[in-house]
């Protein structure tokens, strides 16, 4: 098998740039990577997106995905056999016909709610934004405090109805091997269910003493769980 390339894809409220210092490692020791920016208008949408960057690549692909893009990741769509591994970041794994929506309450822990975030209209739906002033607290609790609030500032927005689209089953995780990487001290994506949706996956999994923004906060876990993936898919 050639040398996969490693395909990360970002979650909601934030862009590709979430990945900057995680790229930087992964390109330093000589892996190909591309990290594509989703269109966030809706579950089913964002994997025919991503599907399409997969066409652009040749070869073997490693996908890795932070908080809602492990939902993406984890469609019936990446069961093929380019994708030869699956890396949940602080992420979703929904199995046939969950939501993220769903799944993110299933324990307690999360202050990603009703009393956080606010919902902007646009042409044709709506946009779900973390307050900037609880940016820091829900989602990059060990971010620099000027870090957390330039990502609070540049959120990329979700809309809402994407979290309450039911995943299209076989889930990919359930054929494709698959990591987990569980943010152990995570307020949007509790680590409670996190453990749950690993444990279920059959994951290999780490914890990280980590917020949700665990990319930017701990980017070389991220890496050493990714090259470990890669170790094991050649």
């Amino acid at each position: 098998m050639s040398n996969p390339t490693v395909v990360l894809v970002h979650g909601a409220l934030t862009g590709s740039s979430v990945w900057r210092d995680v790229v930087v490692g992964l390109q330093r020791a000589g892996h190909h990577v591309v990290a594509p920016s989703l269109p966030l208008r809706g579950l089913a949408s964002d994997v025919a997106y991503l599907e399409s960057v997969l066409r652009s690549i040749d070869g073997p692909v490693v996908l890795v995905g932070h908080s809602y893009g492990g939902a993406v990741v984890s469609d019936t769509a990446f069961a093929s056999p380019q994708v030869c591994g699956l890396v949940f970041v602080a992420a979703f794994q929904p199995d046939d016909g969950e939501t993220a929506g769903a799944l993110n309450g299933l324990f307690e822990g999360a202050k990603l709610g009703p009393d956080t975030t606010v919902v902007v209209p646009y042409p044709g739906g709506d946009e779900l934004y973390l307050k900037q002033e609880d940016f820091r607290e829900v989602y990059a609790g060990d971010v620099p405090e000027a870090v957390a609030a330039a990502m609070a500032a540049s959120q990329r927005p979700i809309d809402p109805s994407a979290l309450g689209e039911p995943l299209r089953g076989p889930a990919s995780w359930k054929t494709v091997p698959s990591w987990a990487l569980v943010a152990t001290r995570d307020f949007s994506l509790p680590p409670a269910v996190l453990r749950f949706m690993a444990q279920r996956a059959g994951s290999k999994t780490v914890e990280v003493d980590s917020s949700h923004a665990v990319p930017v906060a701990h980017p070389d876990a991220v890496v050493d769980l990714v090259a470990d993936a890669l170790a094991h898919v050649r």
